[in-house]
């Protein structure tokens, strides 16, 4: 059974902020049903103390440029995988994940590289892998570090490394002359190594020292191979292309599933739909809609509200979608700009456009169920959830075909648009309100949907693949 060893910021429900934490809050069980032995490596934040957790490792000391850095290890087993947490107050114990009020963290290079370094103790003193697999900048230092620092430890010379890019627009760039508070020297900091433009780049470090690189959806890891979505970088993933692979992220379906979602006010599923006209009832209601909006159609979005997000594409058509019967229900937070689009179409349109500004799994819950259509018009998007969770809830997406969403979506279960312009979303509304009207074909649709498996035991066996691959077994 291949052991492997993953680190990461985040991890569900332990710590999350996005995507990222999904994964790590799911994968590494589903790695357990396909064989293969899977633990993870996360901060232990402030608040972090689940029932069952222990200390392990009173002083773990992290030394780097001849400073000593105390930390300590605390272990979790849930589902049959060991979660270690790196305790470290000084860098950990704070209000934000990677940043406070808006602002990154000024020593953010420092606080990961400590985990990262604590994280290969781990591996070096407690787990033994036979890989590591490292996920986003926050874990990149520690293929660096394993292939700089560690050449020729027996714990770890023979270790292969995975990276996994979840969002290449977050890559860990940082001054340059920080790379002296990490003790990378002038070996490392090349163009061939963690140098770009004069700047420390720990992403790239990581896709430069990994044996294997991957990615959160096949679309996503041919598009940052392009310059619209390398950021950058995408003359490197050109090189690198060869140990370059997508695999689609999975979902949980104890979570996401309307048959058993105890969130809604009634459940329903392919053989029984009467529950989801129940819950687009108390989704109106709830957000103060009166009987004179139950027979238009309702668009749902539940999202951070930042530029990635292409919300940016409603501003100007925000009238003429109104202007087709629609009620709009929205539900998040983010960026001032793309808060204030929103708030600003629901000043306007208050009758038909209702927003909730900040997160509440709740009701983002009895959005997916109570909606008829669910909106995604990303500029990109690595994989995307919320599109998977619409399919099962019986709520067909409007995206753009673009990453994660061109790969679970077709036009036999939601509705696509290619160009990024605000006319090509008007017009794929408009489609897909015809098609709304037409309620056997809608309700064929809906059934398309709910039935497609995008669970974590399809992504886990390509990982597994990808893992004995390496390993040559």
């Amino acid at each position: 059974m291949p052991k492997v060893l993953m680190i990461a910021s985040e991890a569900a429900p332990f710590a999350k902020s996005g995507g990222l934490a999904d994964v790590l809050g799911a994968l590494p069980a589903a790695l357990r049903r396909q064989g293969v032995e899977a633990s993870v490596v996360l901060p232990k934040y402030r608040g972090v103390h689940p029932a069952g957790i222990e200390k392990i490792w009173d002083d773990l000391p992290v030394w780097i440029n001849n400073f000593e850095h105390h930390t300590a290890i605390w272990l979790l087993r849930r589902d049959q995988v060991n979660f270690y947490f790196v305790d470290a107050p000084w860098f950990f114990d704070r209000d934000g994940f990677y940043a406070s009020y808006g602002n990154d963290y000024g020593d953010n290079h420092l606080r990961f590289a400590v985990f990262s370094l604590a994280a290969l103790s781990i591996a070096r003193q407690i787990e033994h892998p036979d890989v590591i697999h490292s996920h986003d900048w926050q874990a990149a230092l520690a293929p660096i570090y394993a292939r700089t620092w560690f050449p020729a430890d027996p714990a770890l010379s023979h270790v292969k490394h995975v990276f996994t890019i979840h969002n290449l627009g977050y890559q860990g760039r940082f001054a340059g002359e920080r790379r002296h508070e990490l003790g990378i020297d002038d070996r490392t900091f090349t163009p061939e190594g963690v140098e770009y433009f004069g700047d420390l780049n720990l992403m790239k470090g990581g896709i430069v020292a990994a044996d294997a690189v991957t990615t959160v959806s096949p679309t996503y890891a041919r598009e940052i191979q392009t310059a619209e979505h390398g950021f950058g970088l995408d003359g490197l993933l050109r090189a690198r292309a060869s140990v370059l692979s997508g695999i689609l992220n999975g979902v949980d379906y104890n979570d996401w599933n309307p048959a058993t979602d105890k969130l809604l006010p009634a459940n329903y599923d392919l053989a029984n739909l009467g529950g989801k006209a129940i819950c687009r009832r108390a989704l109106l209601e709830e957000m103060g809609f009166g009987p004179e909006v139950w027979d238009r159609p309702v668009i749902g979005v539940v999202s951070r509200f930042a530029e990635q997000k292409g919300f940016d594409l409603l501003q100007p058509i925000g009238d003429a979608v109104v202007a087709e019967g629609v009620t709009l229900i929205a539900l998040g937070n983010g960026e001032p700009h793309q808060e204030w689009i929103f708030h600003n179409l629901s000043e306007r349109h208050h009758g038909n456009v209702r927003v909730w500004h900040g997160y509440n799994n709740r009701l983002a819950h009895l959005i997916e169920a109570g909606a008829d259509m669910f909106l995604m018009p990303s500029r990109y998007e690595p994989c995307g959830l919320n599109q998977i969770y619409s399919l099962k809830y019986g709520t067909p997406p409007i995206v753009r075909a673009t990453g994660g969403l061109e790969d679970t979506i077709d036009e036999s279960t939601g509705f696509k648009f290619g160009e990024y312009s605000p006319e090509a979303l008007l017009h794929t509304i408009r489609w897909a309100l015809v098609n709304w009207r037409d309620r056997e074909g809608w309700l064929q649709r809906m059934r398309l949907g709910m039935g497609k498996d995008y669970s974590w035991d399809r992504s886990a066996c390509e990982y597994a693949a990808l893992y004995r691959g390496l390993l040559g077994t």
